[in-house]
């Protein structure tokens, strides 16, 4: 679903992350821009000294981003990156798909993102699994990261599954309904 370019931007950000959060790296003093630990600011010298080959890295990553969302291959809203291969699995299958890519299901946590999730399923005319389920216990609903939902967007009735409806999908107008999660329905990740 990425390039091989956003690959390696999103494996050097998560190296600096982890080393920054883990302070396991001492030749990286801090994030770019941000105070490291001992007070310096951005890139190890190893990587300042390729400044100009990261930001040309950066200039392509933004082209191919164009290029894909011209294709309708990605979606960007907010922070948020949405992507589709337009293949249809099962939510576990899905989610393992987005997880192994380095995203996650999508769950949209506004309108505007519900938008941007609807788009994507509407060019595909197909329902969608979206990346919130009902807890095995309490039948609560939650995204897949276990957080309590701050948006949603039930189509009339819903969510009216009786135990065994535990994903959730979206139609194609953007309204969302509880699911087996045994279907095959399209796969959009967020990044």
């Amino acid at each position: 679903m990425l390039s091989y370019s956003s690959y390696i931007l999103i494996a050097l950000a998560s190296l600096l992350v982890t080393c920054h959060a883990l302070s396991k790296c001492q030749e990286i003093s801090g994030l770019p821009g941000v105070p490291g630990r001992d007070g310096r600011k951005g890139l190890p010298d190893s990587l300042a000294s390729n400044h100009s080959a990261l930001a040309s890295l950066k200039h392509r990553l933004f082209q191919l981003e164009a290029v894909l969302s011209l294709n309708g291959k990605i979606r960007k809203v907010g922070e948020k990156i949405l992507a589709s291969n337009g293949k249809k699995a099962d939510f576990a299958s899905a989610l393992q798909s987005c997880e192994e890519a380095g995203g996650t299901l999508a769950a949209p946590r506004n309108e505007e993102e519900n938008k941007a999730i609807m788009d994507i399923v509407k060019q595909y005319n197909q329902y969608a699994y979206l990346g919130i389920r009902k807890e095995e216990t309490s039948g609560q609903v939650r995204s897949v990261n276990g957080l309590p939902l701050s948006y949603s967007n039930w189509h009339q009735h819903e969510p009216n599954g009786k135990g065994d409806e535990k994903c959730v999908e979206m139609y194609t107008d953007g309204t969302w309904n509880d699911k087996k999660c045994n279907m095959y329905r399209l796969t959009i990740c967020e990044f």
